[in-house]
């Protein structure tokens, strides 16, 4: 999928967020900033634990915030650790679309124009991929009402019922 909004291109990527080269990725990450397993775990498995020490040192922050730090080894230029839920809680459509729009407000307060998010709040935070879809595609779409930097938006899912998930969310958030 590929589709503009605005002026802002939306567009799907099956495969690991951490290959990426954008100017920033997105980190599922719960309140208290700590990187476990899923999304978080690969980040720091792959950009090294400053990436988690310096978020650490950010927070904790409150589920629907979201703060940024530097990438370490990765590709990116920068990580914006979105917070879905509290740790070993359980993320919420709201708190999700929060830390979507407070990620894309980050990113254009930092003048960057790529960005890549995951499917946040899904797997350990409890929502479906397609609850995950729709509450980013509300940040998204909530977003490019009044677009700044930020003028590339990938998608990125593990397979392709994900991708297709975010597929379907645009259409159905934006009837």
């Amino acid at each position: 999928m590929e589709r503009n909004i605005s002026d802002v291109v939306i567009k799907t990527y099956i495969g690991d967020i951490t290959e990426l080269a954008v100017d920033v990725i997105v980190n599922a990450a719960n309140s208290d900033l700590w990187m476990g397993s899923g999304v978080a775990g690969a980040i720091k498995s792959k950009g090294g634990e400053e990436i988690e020490r310096e978020a650490m040192s950010l927070g904790p922050i409150r589920p629907g915030e979201a703060v940024m730090t530097t990438a370490g080894k990765l590709s990116a230029h920068y990580v914006i650790h979105c917070a879905g839920m509290p740790p070993g809680g359980r993320a919420t459509y709201w708190k999700v679309a929060s830390s979507v729009q407070n990620a894309l407000n980050i990113a254009s307060d930092n003048n960057l124009r790529t960005i890549a998010f995951p499917a946040i709040g899904a797997g350990v935070g409890g929502l479906s991929e397609q609850e995950s879809a729709k509450a980013i595609a509300t940040g998204i779409i909530h977003y490019t009402k009044e677009p700044r930097s930020v003028k590339e938006i990938t998608l990125v899912g593990l397979n392709k019922y994900t991708c297709d998930c975010f597929d379907q969310a645009f259409d159905d958030v934006q009837e």
